[in-house]
Order: C-alpha cells, then structure tokens, then sequence
C-alpha cells in the first residue's frame, strides 16, 4: 500500500482518501483548498491497486464497459484501519466517486471515523441503498455532495444516483446523523479536487 502525506505530519487530525492517479494529478490544489479553512490537518492519499476491486463492497456485474466489481473493499478497509491506531488522533475518511462510496460504506463497518467527506459518492452502486436502511452507521458526522449535471446521463445504473443521494441524506437524517448534502454545478467529472476539498472542510469544520 502506498501512502502519500500532505499537510502537516504532526497534525492530530487525519484525512484518510484512497486515490488514483488522476486524484493525485490534482492533489496539491486539494490540500491547498482545504488549508483555506481548514490550516491542522494531515492527509494520507492511500493509493488504490484496482479501483473496481478495492473499493467495492460487495461483487456486482458491470455498469458501464466490461468490467465489473469484485468486491474487494472489507481487505482493503482493513488496511486502511492499520493507519487509524493511535487514539489520540482523529480520523476521518473521504474520497471521490467509488472512492466517497467506500468511505461511507466503512462508516458502517467500523466506529473509527469521526466523519466521511463523501464528494460524488457512486451510490448508484447496485444494492446500496439496501444495505443503508439495514444497517446503522457508525460516525457523527456525513458530508455528501453531487454535482447537479450527474443525474442526467443515458447510462440507466448511473442515472439513478440523484434519486439514490436524496435518499441517503434522508435516511442519515432521519437516523440522527449530522449529515449534509451539496449540490455543485456541473457533471460527474468538474473539479474533482475541489468538490473533495470542501467535503473534507466541511466535516473538519462541524
């Protein structure tokens, strides 16, 4: 596993965000976005082998191309808690994309995190929704977003994802969670760094 750090190393609140190349192509105006608000703070950027497999709960057919999900998620979580050991920190996870759907999605598998910064979250993901209203999450705090264009593609897994990010904001809610939900302009694949640099604010903000 490689891990990138930014920000200050000494820091007693960490961001924990699995990334790929194109995250890390962009990083540096993250980190520089969320200092703006946010100056303490340490980010390890946790480099993801096989995006469809690492970070997908649970084994699902493709929804656009060839290639589908393995559900690799629970080795790779268990990998990311060996970062979390020390309790006089703080942690919090976050991520884009699939990336923002594992940092719910482990929410519920562990108490760890104090919050998840979930930018674009692919909570179209087949069988999401399911799980959230079986199972209780396990943070504070949720910070969800989505971009106002993302809804509207031809795709029809991927065109449900408004309706689906309703309602988890809804059902975080309704579960006493502090939850927020953003809308940003644009589709799918504006400001990736931007959007994740709020996320990541809000929730050290709160």
């Amino acid at each position: 596993m490689q891990i990138f750090t930014f920000g200050d190393p000494a820091s007693k609140r960490i961001l924990i965000q699995p990334v790929d190349d194109h995250d890390l192509a962009v990083i540096e105006s993250e980190v520089a976005a969320i200092r703006k608000t946010a100056p303490d703070f340490c980010l390890l950027a946790v480099r993801v082998g096989d995006w469809n497999a690492d970070l997908s709960p649970w084994k699902a057919p493709p929804v656009f191309g060839t290639e589908g999900f393995s559900g690799g998620a629970a080795a790779f979580l268990q990998e990311i808690l060996k970062l979390c050991s020390d309790p006089a920190k703080t942690y919090c996870i976050g991520g884009y994309s699939l990336a923002g759907l594992f940092a719910l999605w482990a929410a519920y598998r562990t108490d760890v995190f104090c919050g998840v910064a979930a930018a674009s979250p692919s909570l179209w993901f087949p069988g999401f929704s399911d799980y959230m209203k079986t199972h209780a999450i396990r943070t504070r705090r949720v910070y969800l977003s989505l971009g106002d264009r993302e809804e509207r593609t031809r795709n029809p897994v991927m065109a449900t994802v408004g309706a689906k990010i309703r309602e988890a904001h809804a059902l975080l809610k309704a579960a006493g969670t502090d939850c927020v939900l953003e809308w940003n302009p644009g589709n799918h694949f504006k400001d990736p760094d931007l959007r994740t640099a709020k996320a990541f604010s809000r929730i050290l903000n709160r």
